[in-house]
């Protein structure tokens, strides 16, 4: 049995959304085809994440040097407490599923949050004198994301910097398995809409079906 993470950064639901209509019909394909796996959800704008501040950093100083973790302020335990729970449920995962729109040729800035979490020196990746390593070699992942223009290839290919950076994560984990599924074109096709997000949900059946 595998555990999955379903992670959704998307204000809106299927119903309004193509990322999460694709998504939806990709984890319940998934679902379909492995009965017996874990799917956990992540609703990333209904989810506490810490961002990286004064009272984190000061919370990691103090561990670094011994500080035990009761002796930390209130709002340093809270923070780096909540940080680690955050990155365990990561790595005891196998299977990541992120789903997102392109925001600004990038995706919502509640991923990159999410991200900063995920991305923990002994936990996900260990510096080495040849550079930083990543630990999760036995993972993959995949990532669902809408975008109104075309971006995977084209003049504004250049200009997509979300999977791309999402992609450059993923391997500093070390997952060896990356894979995106793209609903493009809808907003500079708007006649076309339905038949783009229809293409790609069978595109998500598919994909189901051996991830």
């Amino acid at each position: 049995m595998a555990t999955v993470l379903y992670i959704t950064a998307h204000p809106h639901d299927h119903q309004t959304s193509y990322s999460m209509a694709v998504g939806k019909q990709f984890i319940e394909s998934y679902r379909e085809a492995n009965p017996a796996d874990e799917i956990v959800t992540l609703d990333l704008y209904n989810l506490d994440i810490p961002h990286i501040d004064a009272d984190v950093f000061s919370g990691w100083g103090k561990l670094r040097s011994g500080t035990a973790y009761d002796e930390l302020t209130a709002a340093e335990k809270a923070k780096v407490g909540r940080l680690n729970e955050i990155v365990e449920q990561y790595i005891a995962a196998d299977k990541y599923v992120f789903v997102s729109p392109m925001w600004n040729f990038s995706f919502p800035p509640v991923l990159k949050a999410y991200i900063d979490a995920i991305c923990i020196a002994g936990k996900t990746f260990k510096y080495t004198e040849q550079g930083p390593i990543g630990l999760l070699t036995d993972k993959k992942a995949l990532h669902i994301q809408a975008r109104g223009g075309i971006y995977s290839e084209g003049p504004a290919a250049a200009f997509e910097s979300g999977h791309s950076y999402l992609a450059k994560i993923m391997q500093f984990h070390g997952v060896p398995s990356f894979e995106g599924l793209f609903v493009e074109g809808m907003a500079a096709m708007p006649d076309q809409a339905e038949a783009i997000k229809a293409k790609a949900i069978e595109q998500a059946k598919q994909l189901a079906a051996r991830f």
